[in-house]
């Protein structure tokens, strides 16, 4: 970081600009620590500059629906701040957690608290930690139960992830397999989803559980 955050912002969102022809999603910033190979460590300062959606999102619906959307991680900048009432910052797999219980607790009816757990695709996925991978993975499976513990009447957890990145697999690139989505709340039954068509069935999905405007696309999970 001896480079500047500031100076390396300021550089990175003249990129957005210059890369919009190009139709680049993002630019982001990846601030490091070291001095030679080997020795490099992300900061906990990244920052993401993104195109803004296309179109209205579940977010922007809900927010203009009256409801609050908690952003956690970098999943304001994901959205280019578009529809998020609160931005709230965190780094690494505990704290990205504890904000998120804290959000959990302090949300009020129609609150959607998006969080992205940015540690198995950036630390372990891309760098093909096997080892790393496993060790969040147990990590974050310790974790859930006290997430679900403080679950009410009306709440919903959706696990899922954008894209696969197998450690095992060739290469530094994201993967293709099929991504896993899972479902809780109290009251729920337990039933298969199924293989579904669409991310857009979970957009649907969270829509009818926030009553809120129905997205032109996707079929409800539940």
């Amino acid at each position: 970081e001896a480079f500047g955050l500031e100076r390396l912002y300021s550089v990175c969102r003249v990129a957005r600009e210059l890369v919009n022809q190009y139709r680049i999603a993002r630019v982001i910033a990846r601030p490091f620590t070291g001095q030679r190979r080997g020795e490099f460590r992300r900061t906990a300062n990244r920052h993401d500059y993104s195109v803004p959606p296309h179109g209205p999102t579940l977010l922007d619906l809900l927010v203009q629906d009256g409801g609050m959307v908690v952003g956690v991680g970098k999943v304001p900048d994901i959205f280019a701040n578009r529809g998020i009432s609160r931005a709230l910052k965190a780094s690494g797999l505990a704290e990205l957690m504890n904000v998120t219980m804290r959000a959990l607790a302090e949300g009020g009816d129609r609150t959607l608290v998006f969080t992205n757990l940015v540690d198995f695709d950036q630390e372990y996925g891309h760098r093909r930690d096997v080892a790393g991978y496993a060790r969040a993975l147990e990590s974050f499976d310790a974790m859930l139960p006290a997430l679900t513990g403080a679950m009410t009447e009306g709440d919903l957890l959706i696990l899922t992830a954008d894209h696969g990145n197998d450690p095992t697999w060739k290469g530094t690139d994201h993967t293709r397999e099929q991504v896993p989505v899972l479902a809780y709340g109290p009251g729920i039954k337990p039933a298969p989803l199924g293989r579904r068509d669409s991310f857009a069935d979970i957009g649907q999905t969270l829509a009818m559980w926030l009553r809120t405007t129905p997205l032109g696309l996707g079929k409800s999970l539940l």
